[in-house]
């Protein structure tokens, strides 16, 4: 065998951060130990995998398919290794929980403290994603538990939901925004003709999602919730953003809530997780989860229900 699981980790790392020098600090080596890694891989199989343009590094084509099929090989082997623990302890090394965007990250600190201060020694990740992002995070082996997954679950195998609460968003405006003066029902043959303010789906595999934008609409894309709001504040264009961001600035007349002739239905946000041999971290929090004083810190002005 030729290719080794840690060379397709060099390989990903490089691709995820760019250069040899990004990804040698993310795996806390040196980088000329993955310039070696990559130089004998190369060797073995008598062919270039990256294009060097002057720090960065970038796959060619040969790279590119190398590691989406060897990426498949180190999600395997990583879910073997989370395996045999869980099977040895039932506990996880490690649990790592995925949030969408439109929660705020801090809203989960109360009940990682109470899994703390419960004595449970399974180390918690936290991450961000962003609409379809969520999903693929858990198709993809990114996370194990997702808190506003929006929409439906992708057609796969290996993935459980429930919800969390139906999201209803404000269509909003800067108060100098021409919109903003708009009377009556906004048509959208109109709001096309502004800017859109979204955030970039995080999907690396899965189809990405979109949800507010019309095709062909202009659209600046940002990296997360608050910057979304800060961009509309900043009247640089219109968007959707949850009630616990909109309704301070709408109060306080920097923001100004517009009505679609075709308002959207509520968006079901969801609770969802990986179901393969469900471990002792992931049962508490799931268990956590369905109480409704969870769920109400959670959504607190994110829906109706």
């Amino acid at each position: 065998m030729k290719i080794t699981l840690d060379q397709l980790q060099v390989l990903d790392a490089i691709d995820h951060h760019g250069s040899f020098t990004a990804a040698a600090a993310v795996l806390h080596r040196v980088p000329s130990a993955l310039s070696h890694a990559v130089a004998k891989l190369e060797s073995d199989l008598g062919t270039p995998l990256f294009i060097r343009e002057g720090r960065r590094a970038i796959l060619n084509d040969a790279g590119r398919t190398l590691l989406a099929d060897g990426r498949h090989l180190l999600r395997a082997a990583h879910e073997l290794e989370r395996r045999v623990q869980r099977i040895a302890t039932g506990w996880e090394a490690e649990l790592r929980i995925a949030i969408d965007a439109i929660i705020p990250s801090e809203r989960i600190f109360p009940l990682i403290r109470q899994f703390y201060d419960a004595g449970h020694q399974t180390r918690i990740s936290l991450s961000n994603e962003v609409l379809g992002g969520t999903w693929d995070a858990l198709a993809a082996d990114r996370a194990d538990l997702v808190l506003g997954a929006p929409g439906d679950p992708p057609a796969r195998g290996g993935i459980s939901s429930r919800l969390l609460c139906r999201t209803v968003m404000r269509l909003v405006v800067a108060a100098g925004h021409p919109l903003a003066s708009w009377q009556g029902a906004l048509p959208s043959a109109e709001l096309m003709r502004h800017r859109a303010i979204v955030i970039a789906d995080t999907s690396r595999e899965l189809t990405a999602r979109s949800i507010g934008l019309i095709e062909g609409q202009d659209a600046l894309r940002v990296p997360d919730m608050r910057a979304k709001a800060q961009a509309q504040l900043a009247g640089l264009g219109v968007g959707h953003l949850p009630a616990w961001l909109a309704d301070p600035e709408i109060a306080a007349g920097r923001l100004v809530e517009l009505q679609l002739a075709d308002p959207r239905p509520p968006l079901q946000s969801q609770i969802a997780w990986r179901n393969r041999q469900i471990g002792k971290a992931l049962r508490w929090f799931l268990d956590e989860l369905a109480k409704p004083v969870t769920l109400a810190m959670l959504s607190e002005g994110l829906g109706t229900s």
